[in-house]
C-alpha cells in the first residue's frame, strides 16, 4: 500500500536532522541485506540511519562501524541451543544488549524492530515514552513459525508467542508486511487498520546479482548443475530436495547432474550427514556459506534451481528470499507449490504437488531435457524482479510509511525536548 506519499515527502527538509534507529536479533547486518536496503534507501531520503544488531561469526564481526553514512553498533550473541531455556538465555541477552546500546544512540525519531522474536516491542516502547515513533518490520509470522519449527502443536509456548504477537502488532504505529499475505494477517489477526499497514517487500539487489560466463568445470564432469541457495533449517525443506534428487537418481536412473547446496543454518550437519546416508555424497557439495563472487558463479552455471520448502504454516505465506535470487540471475526453479511462491514466480518456476518429493524429482528432469524452456522461465523472472517485484516499489512503500508514522510528529532529535521532558544527548 502506498498511499499518496511521494519520495520528496520523507525528505529530512524543514524537519532537519530526523533519526532512525533500526533493531534486529535474528542477523547481523549488513548481511541482512532485507534491512541494509531499507537502512540505505532512509539514507538517501535524509534519514540519519542507526542499526542496532549481533556481531556476525566470520562476517559484520566489529562491535562498531559506519557502513555508508550508517552507523551499526552490534554485540555479542550466542544462538540457542538446548530448547525452550536456550532461547530465553539468547534473547534475554539480545534484549539487555539492545536496551544498553538504544541508551548510547540517544534520542530518535522512528524506531524500527524487525522480527523475530516478538520481543523488540520492549526497548520500541521504552523509546515511544521518549517521543519515538515505532514501525514493526513483520519478517516472519512467529506463531507460524514455531508450529513449522517444531511439532508441539498449539501449547503453552504457542499462546505465549500469540500474545507477544498481540503486544508488538499493540504498540506499532505502523506495520511493514513482506507481502500481501502478512499484510492480511496484520489486518484480520493483529486488528490493524488497512491503512497503517504497508507491503515492503523483499528484493534482491539487482547490481549484487549480475550473471557472468558459466563455469563448466563446477559441474564436477556431468553435464548438468542443480543449485540450493539459502538457509538450512528444520522448517527450509533441504531433506526434501536431498530425497527428491535420491528419487532422481534411484527412481528416474538420472545421473548426469551434479548439485551444490549454498548457505548454512542449524540444520546443516544433519542435512550433510542425510545426504551420506541417502548416498548421494558424490554428487552433491555442501559450500557453507561463501562470498557473493562465488554464489554469482555458481547460480551463472546451474541448469535448475531448487525451492524445497515444504508447505506448513508459515512457508505457504511467506516470500521466499532465493527464489527472487534465482530470478535475478535468469534461472529456471523447481518449487512446491505454495500460495506465496506462485506470487513471486509465476511462470519462472514449475510447481510439484506440495511435499511431493517424488513430483519434485519429475519435474527437475522435466527441466534438464528442455533447455528452451528453462530459457524462457529465466526470462521471465528477470522481467520480473528489474519491475513489478523491483526493490524500486518497496522503496516507495517504505517512504510512504515512514511518513505515516511521522506525520504531525514534531523531530524529537532536534534539539528540543523529548516527550518527557528531557533534553536530547548529543
Amino acid at each position: 500500500m502506498l498511499g499518496d506519499t511521494s519520495f520528496g515527502d520523507t525528505v529530512s527538509g524543514d524537519r532537519p536532522d530526523r533519526r532512525a534507529l533500526i533493531l534486529v536479533e535474528n542477523l547481523s547486518v549488513p548481511f541482512d541485506r532485507r534491512v541494509w536496503q531499507e537502512c540505505t534507501t532512509l539514507r538517501d531520503a535524509g534519514w540519519k540511519v542507526h542499526v542496532i544488531c549481533p556481531q556476525g561469526t566470520k562476517r559484520d564481526t566489529e562491535p562498531e562501524a559506519e557502513i555508508d553514512g550508517v552507523r551499526i553498533h552490534r554485540y555479542p550473541l550466542r544462538a540457542a541451543t538446548g530448547g525452550p531455556v536456550g532461547y530465553l538465555r539468547e534473547y534475554g541477552s539480545a534484549l539487555w544488549h539492545t536496551a544498553r546500546l538504544a541508551r548510547k544512540v540517544g534520542p530518535v525519531d522512528v524506531v524500527h524492530a524487525c522480527n523475530p522474536p516478538d520481543l523488540l516491542f520492549l526497548p520500541a516502547l521504552w523509546l515511544k515514552r521518549r517521543g519515538a515513533r515505532f514501525v514493526f518490520d513483520q519478517h516472519d509470522l512467529v506463531p507460524e513459525l514455531y508450529l513449522s519449527r517444531f511439532d508441539r502443536g498449539k501449547d503453552l509456548l504457542y499462546r505465549a508467542v500469540c500474545a507477544l504477537e498481540r503486544r508488538t502488532y499493540r504498540a506499532a504505529d505502523v506495520v511493514l508486511a513482506t507481502n500481501e499475505s502478512y499484510r492480511d494477517v496484520a489486518i484480520r489477526r493483529g486488528g490493524r487498520r488497512p491503512e497503517d499497514v504497508f507491503v515492503v517487500r523483499s528484493a534482491p539487489a539487482i547490481d549484487r546479482f549480475q550473471p557472468v560466463p558459466p563455469e563448466p568445470e563446477l559441474k564436477r564432469g556431468k553435464p548438468h548443475l542443480l543449485c540450493y541457495l539459502g538457509v538450512m533449517g528444520p522448517q527450509d525443506g533441504v531433506d526434501y530436495a536431498l530425497r527428491a534428487l535420491a528419487k532422481l537418481r534411484d527412481k528416474l536412473g538420472r545421473t548426469d547432474w551434479h548439485a551444490v547446496f549454498v548457505g548454512g543454518g542449524d540444520a546443516f550437519d544433519a542435512m550433510v550427514e542425510l545426504s551420506r546416508r541417502l548416498g548421494l555424497s558424490e554428487q552433491v557439495q555442501f559450500t557453507g556459506r561463501i562470498p557473493d563472487a562465488d554464489l554469482v558463479r555458481y547460480l551463472s552455471t546451474a541448469d535448475v534451481c531448487l525451492s524445497p520448502d515444504p508447505r506448513n504454516p508459515l512457508n505457504d505465506v511467506s516470500t521466499m528470499n532465493k527464489v527472487l535470487e534465482y530470478m535475478a540471475m535468469g534461472r529456471p526453479i523447481v518449487s512446491f507449490d505454495l500460495r506465496e511462491a506462485r506470487v513471486s514466480a509465476g511462470e519462472a518456476a514449475v510447481y510439484a504437488p506440495a511435499n511431493d518429493e517424488a513430483e519434485f524429482a519429475v519435474l527437475i528432469e522435466l527441466l534438464l531435457d528442455d533447455p528452451e524452456k528453462r530459457a524462457r522461465m529465466g526470462k521471465i523472472g528477470q522481467e520480473r524482479v528489474s519491475g513489478p517485484l523491483s526493490w524500486r516499489n518497496s522503496q516507495a512503500a517504505l517512504l510512504a510509511a515512514y511518513a505515516a508514522a511521522c506525520r504531525d510528529h514534531a523531530p524529537v532529535s532536534a534539539g528540543g525536548p523529548d516527550r518527557a521532558g528531557r533534553k536530547p544527548r548529543r
